[in-house]
């Protein structure tokens, strides 16, 4: 009998997975939207986070953190059950409590050295993009380091070639959120002049060469420390911080291909189209899949050709934040359904999340094209799946502003709105997706100290949970203290 080495067995944790159904995950991941929904009937029937105590700073980490590390973990194996705990107080609330008097949602004379502005901002700060993305950068932390215990459910980790996983969405949706915030730049530049393709590869590229840099440091930390690694994921010398380095400069190459065809969501489909009929028609897949490792390309051949589905993913990702970001204008108050579903932000994202669901069950049905998805290839059916994914998800927090603040984007002047706003948003939720890639960057230094410096997979669930509890009560305390000192440190 051959004794392993614990690397070898860290290894073999990782290695071999076939995840588990869509409705597990979504099942799992619904714990984030009812925790914002929670989070947004207490805000608006109670007015507990305002002031911001450190009582409501511990019970805003109860609900945006800890219900998703219980929700990946202890509760994996019934994640309804902890989807009612979620769900029931916030119907209690809503119908036994009256809205709180809010002091703040009157309009505030200004002050006389300075005049209010009241022109509004045609791109306003929307804390359900900032509570979606908050939500999915604590998830993306909790897993990977949830991962290496035995407490995290093994239908969680990535899988090795075809299937889904929590993880396998995890990586998607850090992609595909990026890509909504970045359309904030693009619609800027419709609204003025386009610069010219030089400067915008020039910009793109500052924003690539930290990332870069930290994918540098995290490839030569691995090898020298002898890490355990899974060399399926990306390859042998890439990782997942250089597919985040080159999605800005090729975003921005293919920003002239958008005055031809001038839609996000229709170029993302055509690119993962292509890539999948490359992967079909061709020796790729099968290169990527089983090919022996003889030179660089083909040492790092799921990262470099994976980084075509991924640039999709981010491609859609824009497109939905072309549609969710811009200010909604007012309909009339006898407006039809059809005018709301095609002219308020909230209808649009719906039948957005209804496109992408139809078009990746078409591509997975027995009856549609029947293809697998895989997280390793980056394939179209993995495209559609994290498209789906996530705007739904984003539909569903959309949904619960809508309707617990109505009058959010009603505010007469550029202050008074940004105060609503603040006054709307997860202080934790905000911290996270204020510094995010700063704060991924420090979720993924104390994973590797924790994996150096303990024996993960030998440690019980309380020695886990507590371990995991004191980690994300860290990260999320570093996030929180940088939102305080008003520190933003830009990656």
């Amino acid at each position: 009998m051959v004794v392993k080495t614990y690397k070898e067995l860290k290894e073999a944790w990782v290695t071999g997975h076939t995840g588990s159904s869509v409705a597990d995950v979504n099942s799992v991941s619904l714990a984030m939207p009812l925790s914002i929904l929670l989070w947004s009937v207490i805000q608006q029937r109670l007015r507990l986070f305002v002031p911001y105590t450190p009582v409501a700073c511990f019970i805003d980490f109860l609900l945006n953190c800890a219900a998703t590390l219980c929700a990946t973990t202890v509760y994996s194996s019934s994640p309804w059950a902890l989807n009612l705990l979620l769900l029931l107080p916030a119907i209690g609330l809503l119908v036994l409590e009256q809205p709180a008097t809010a002091k703040r949602d009157a309009p505030r004379p200004p002050k006389k050295d300075k005049p209010a502005e009241t022109k509004l901002d045609a791109l306003p700060v929307k804390p359900f993009i900032t509570h979606y993305r908050g939500a999915m950068m604590a998830m993306t932390c909790i897993a990977i380091l949830a991962v290496d215990f035995p407490v995290f459910p093994r239908r969680f980790a990535k899988v090795e070639n075809w299937g889904t996983s929590l993880m396998d969405m995890g990586v998607g949706s850090f992609v595909f959120t990026a890509g909504v915030v970045s359309a904030r730049s693009a619609l800027k530049e419709v609204s003025g002049r386009r610069p010219p393709l030089s400067r915008r590869l020039v910009t793109s590229f500052k924003h690539a060469i930290p990332l870069l840099v930290l994918g540098t440091i995290r490839f030569i930390s691995v090898k020298g420390l002898d890490y355990a690694e899974h060399v399926s994921e990306y390859g042998v010398h890439w990782n997942f911080f250089f597919t985040l380095g080159f999605l800005p400069p090729f975003a921005a190459l293919l920003q002239n291909v958008f005055d031809l065809i001038p839609s996000y969501a229709a170029l993302s489909c055509i690119l993962a189209g292509l890539y999948e009929l490359a992967l079909d028609n061709t020796s790729l897949g099968a290169f990527i899949l089983v090919a022996p490792r003889t030179d660089l390309l083909s040492k790092n051949r799921e990262g470099i050709f994976s980084f075509v589905g991924y640039l999709a993913i981010f491609l859609a990702g824009q497109s939905l934040g072309s549609t969710a970001l811009p200010r909604q204008q007012p309909l009339p108050k006898d407006a039809t359904l059809s005018a709301k579903l095609r002219q308020t932000t909230l209808g649009r994202l719906a039948l957005i999340s209804a496109m992408w669901t139809a078009l990746f069950y078409l591509s997975t049905s027995y009856y549609g094209l029947g293809l697998s998805v895989s997280r390793r290839l980056a394939n179209f059916p993995y495209f559609l799946w994290v498209s789906s994914f996530n705007s739904y998800q984003i539909t569903i927090v959309c949904a619960i502003e809508t309707v617990l603040f109505p009058n959010l984007y009603k505010a007469t002047s550029k202050q008074e709105e940004v105060q609503r706003t603040r006054d709307a948003t997860s202080t934790v939720l905000y911290a996270f997706n204020r510094n995010g890639l700063a704060v991924f960057l420090i979720a993924n230094l104390l994973t590797g100290l924790v994996n150096v410096t303990m024996p993960t997979l030998h440690m019980g669930v309380l020695e886990s949970m507590a371990v995991l509890v004191a980690y994300i009560a860290t990260v999320a305390g570093l996030a929180v203290g940088l939102d305080h000192f008003n520190v933003s440190i830009k990656l």
